[in-house]
Formats: structure tokens, C-alpha cells, sequence
């Protein structure tokens, strides 16, 4: 069930629906994310005639736009930020995956978590963890776009 509008809300945005990056390679970075952050690739081809890689996990997209290694260098965003569900279980995936990250570092305000990774261009991903934080489920059986399951 939906849950009601706050009135002071209706003027407000949402939440990002997804944010676009340069890269290099789609196929390694449509394997990476895949590997790394479960995101699924979503065909568009059949829509338009972008060249846009787009990877989805239900509750966020991530859009990749091909460009030259020259491009790369002035398209570049600094870095993004992923929650993830839980602390431990992903920095063992990370270790099993063979990505590195920096040293974890836990927030005294609220007790929140955060590293660094690079993905296979060098964009910076920072991930972050809130214990106490409220979930929004990413796929659930039977709504995994490419697979169904």
C-alpha cells in the first residue's frame, strides 16, 4: 500500500531517479556493476537510438554514456554514493569480488559507515551504511527485469 503524501511534500522532489556517468568500456562496466552492485542491464535499444548503457537494481538506475578515454578525463564526476543493506556481508563480497577499498570509517554523530571503491574507469564510489535506516527493498521475487525471478 502507498503510503499518504505529507501535504508540506507536494512540492518536493522524490528522490533521484538516476544519474548518468562517462565510460570507457560498457561491456566491463556492465560486467562490473553487475558483479559488484547486482545491477541488471535494461535493453533500450528498442526505444532509441542512444548508445546509453543503463543497469538498474528496481529501487535506482545508473546510466553510462560511451566515451574516449580523452572525454573520460573532463566528464568525470568526483564520486557518487551507494547505501548498501549490510556492512559486513558487502565488504566480504568486495574482498571475494578482489575489489579494493579504503579503510572503513564509522561517523561518531550517527554511528554510520563509509569507504571508498574505484570502478573499472576510475569513478570513486563511496559506500555507506545507516544501521537504523529505513529500507527501501531493491527487487523482490517476481520484479527482476531481465529475469523474472
Amino acid at each position: 500500500m502507498k503510503a499518504e503524501l505529507p501535504k508540506d511534500w507536494t512540492d518536493k522532489p522524490h528522490s533521484i531517479h538516476h544519474v548518468n556517468f562517462p565510460t570507457t568500456n560498457p561491456d566491463r562496466t556492465r560486467e562490473w556493476y553487475g558483479r559488484v552492485f547486482g545491477l541488471e542491464h535494461q535493453d533500450v535499444s528498442k526505444f532509441s537510438n542512444t548508445k546509453v548503457l543503463l543497469l538498474t537494481r528496481n529501487n535506482f538506475d545508473l546510466h553510462f554514456t560511451p566515451c574516449t578515454p580523452e572525454q573520460m578525463v573532463r566528464m568525470a564526476p568526483f564520486h557518487f554514493a551507494i547505501e548498501v543493506y549490510d556492512w559486513d556481508s558487502f565488504l566480504a563480497h568486495l574482498k571475494a569480488e578482489g575489489v579494493r577499498h579504503t579503510k572503513p570509517v564509522e561517523r561518531p554523530q550517527n554511528h554510520s559507515k563509509f569507504c571508498y571503491i574505484h570502478d573499472p574507469d576510475g569513478t570513486m564510489i563511496e559506500l555507506v551504511y545507516h544501521g537504523e535506516r529505513e529500507d527501501v527493498p531493491a527487487f523482490q521475487d517476481g520484479d527482476h527485469p531481465t529475469t523474472g525471478a
